[in-house]
This record gives structure tokens, sequence and C-alpha cells, in this order.
């Protein structure tokens, strides 16, 4: 390898890491956060906007 191109494969590890550690975090939050209960409409409501859950986990 030449003088010229080990900076390069250095970014471009560094840039693969960095990719990889993202997408990490991104899974590790997703897995770990839970967002509980929110209240929402237990019937259907007739309203604009009036939604309810299609399957209630409270």
């Amino acid at each position: 390898m030449s003088a010229r191109q080990w900076p390069l494969w250095t970014l471009v590890g560094i840039a693969v890491a960095i990719f990889v550690a993202a997408n990490a975090h991104l899974v590790y939050i997703a897995v770990a956060s839970d967002p509980g209960c929110v209240t929402h409409l237990k019937t259907a409501g007739s309203a604009e906007g009036q939604y309810r859950a299609a399957k209630s986990a409270c």
C-alpha cells in the first residue's frame, strides 16, 4: 500500500464504524423504549379526527 492510500482506507473505516454504531444505537432505542399506554377512544368515533386503537394493549 502506498503512503497515499492509507489515509483513504482509514477514513473509509471510520465512516463504516460510525454507520454501524449509529444503526446499533437506533436498534437499541427501538427495542428499549416503551411508549406506554395513551388515551384513545374505546369505541369508533363519528367525528373527523376521532380514531381508536385497532387492538388495545391497555
